[in-house]
């Protein structure tokens, strides 16, 4: 998953932090900051927060969905 060009850092971080909420809003927010700002890939997630991958997966795509629809 790319950043679109002249994006920044804390732009999106500004709108994880706004845009993903709900039930599991703390997790997602980290799984997606992680992600997106630190480059980590999907398996080493899923390990870090004891999801499966599938899981990790649609965590992301729902994530950056909702928050690149706002930039």
């Amino acid at each position: 998953m790319k950043i679109p060009d002249g994006v920044g850092r804390g732009q999106i971080q500004s709108l994880i932090g706004e845009w993903i909420i709900g039930k599991n809003a703390e997790r997602d927010r980290a799984i997606l900051s992680r992600r997106l700002l630190d480059g980590i890939c999907i398996e080493p997630l899923a390990e870090e927060f004891e999801l499966s991958v599938a899981q990790v997966k649609r965590i992301i795509a729902k994530g950056t969905d909702k928050i690149f629809r706002h930039l």
